[in-house]
């Protein structure tokens, strides 16, 4: 009796087990199953892959600019730019990392950033340089030049120290500099955008350059460029025209880094006041600089000012069409 029920048993657990084991496999089956066809369902909805890359912006060429050795023109633009002066007003202001994290930050000349950094900050995307600087710049060539290779530098002269057939004494020495440091970006203003930044002048001061006497400031070109590649541009050190005829106005020198050289509104006064031989028109271009910030996003920084409101009955001088800054978006 008891073999059997022990035989009847075992039959019962072994049929329990596989319809447990069938019942499982069945489970995974219709789960895989539907794991694969949502899989399947989810690719079918996803859109087919393609190869084309995104394209990234085509940057306009900035026509007056040729590459000192392939004759190129200059490509570049900025949404934002740190136009750093030489004015003895940046000493003290500690405005470095401000400046630094702009993206793109434009100086002149042979102005130095080692030893200034907290004031003026140590990056430099463009430089701007005269001919009559072009000798400190290669005499501070370890900080200027070696250390510079991402820097673009754009020099400007008469056009006679510019000429391209052996003759042009400043380009001689650049072409010579760009072949010793063939990774230097090295740029010249052309003779007919020269006579374009003169014309500029004229329009909107009503002065002739050459008639008055006067050579225009790196600060002027300096400025008129970066209105050519920059949406926004924030000047740092420069004072507002009207600055030095305060009775009460701060004595700097005229470069940070000369602290005992000449005092800046001295030297712009005698340049402004001179008739006899070349000077920089100094006031009058900053009054054309404030005038270009009612219309363009230029403010000024160390120190901080704004233009002064044009009265009801007046209107601001609008820019010339057909000139450098006119092309400016």
């Amino acid at each position: 009796m008891k073999t059997p029920m022990r035989h009847g048993v075992a039959v019962f657990l072994v049929v329990t087990m596989c319809t447990s084991l069938l019942f499982v496999y069945n489970t995974s089956y219709n789960n895989t199953s539907r794991d694969q066809n949502e899989v399947d369902r989810r690719q079918n909805e996803q859109p087919p892959k393609t190869n084309v890359k995104a394209q990234t912006p085509q940057i306009s060429a900035l026509q007056g600019y040729s590459s000192i050795i392939d004759h190129k023109p200059l490509k570049i633009h900025c949404n934002s730019c740190a136009l750093v002066t030489s004015s003895g007003h940046l000493t003290g202001g500690g405005r470095g990392d401000e400046i630094d994290r702009t993206e793109c930050v434009i100086r002149m000349n042979d102005a130095p950033t080692r030893g200034f950094r907290r004031d003026v900050g140590q990056r430099t995307s463009l430089r701007v340089v005269a001919h009559s600087s072009m000798q400190r710049v290669l005499r501070s060539r370890q900080e200027l030049l070696n250390v510079s290779q991402d820097t673009v530098f754009i020099f400007w002269g008469p056009s006679n120290y510019m000429r391209r057939d052996g003759k042009g004494l400043v380009y001689n020495n650049l072409r010579l500099m760009n072949q010793v440091l063939p990774r230097l970006r090295v740029y010249i203003i052309s003779r007919q955008k020269m006579l374009q930044f003169d014309e500029l002048f004229k329009r909107e001061t009503g002065k002739d350059r050459k008639i008055s006497n006067s050579w225009l400031s790196t600060g002027w070109f300096t400025m008129s460029i970066a209105l050519e590649l920059c949406d926004r541009i924030n000047v740092y050190g420069m004072v507002p025209p009207e600055f030095c005829r305060e009775p009460a106005h701060n004595s700097v020198p005229y470069h940070y880094y000369e602290p005992s050289g000449p005092d800046e509104c001295t030297m712009y006064i005698s340049h402004e006041r001179g008739r006899r031989g070349s000077h920089h028109r100094f006031i009058t271009e900053k009054r054309v600089f404030a005038n270009w910030a009612r219309t363009f996003d230029i403010h000024f920084y160390q120190p901080d000012w704004s233009p002064k409101e044009i009265p009801a009955n007046r209107t601001a001088t609008p820019v010339p069409s057909g000139s450098t800054v006119a092309g400016h978006t």
